[in-house]
């Protein structure tokens, strides 16, 4: 008997929307292990968390959002709702990355950035993502994939609020990015000095 072939995780992730469900998923992966960390471990999850949420959401505000705005009807107040509720999670995003895990409020906080961030995810799924891949071909969904990884690959790592439109991020998002991956790698290896490894 011929055993099924799996097809690999890259391929299953060629729709864009499978691979923001996959994104979905691990982003509550990761507000897990935050959760579950002792304070002092909590960083670099929560790093981990703060990159995924903002190239995640950058992506979707340069592409996702305005073509869905397009597809169908009713696009536009589908994706103004799902704005607002992005400007609130980067709200509190930035908050926690300012105070930084060691902070008493880090742990309330973070409940809201999760009950915010998830309810967010579930509305996309429901009201966004099921219209777009009823109102669009395989071969659409496949170039917006192409189109999201590479606006994740190229855009900032921090959440900026108040930056949720394509244009604004199309704009800005450039050189926000390069500042914010500097900022990494300075705090990476302030990280890496402090602890002793260089």
């Amino acid at each position: 008997m011929a055993q099924a072939r799996q097809v690999p995780e890259v391929m299953r992730e060629g729709d864009v929307i499978d691979l923001l469900l996959h994104q979905h998923a691990m982003i509550r992966d990761l507000f897990d292990e935050v959760e579950r960390a002792a304070p002092e471990r909590r960083r670099e999850p929560f790093r981990r968390l703060v990159r995924l949420l903002a190239v995640h959401e950058t992506a979707e505000e340069e592409f996702v959002h305005p073509y869905a705005r397009r597809k169908f009807e009713g696009g536009g107040a589908v994706v103004a709702d799902r704005l607002k509720e992005e400007n609130e999670a980067k709200r509190l995003l930035s908050w926690l990355e300012r105070k930084g895990p060691m902070d008493p409020e880090f742990p309330g906080i973070l409940d809201l950035l999760r009950v915010a961030v998830l309810s967010h995810a579930r509305a996309e799924e429901r009201y966004e993502f099921t219209q777009l891949r009823a109102h669009t071909t395989s071969a659409e969904r496949r170039a917006m994939a192409v189109a999201v990884r590479a606006a994740q690959a190229l855009g900032p790592t921090h959440p900026h609020p108040g930056v949720e439109s394509a244009t604004r991020n199309l704009l800005l998002g450039p050189p926000v990015a390069v500042l914010d991956r500097a900022r990494d790698i300075i705090r990476n290896t302030l990280g890496a000095i402090g602890r002793g490894g260089g």
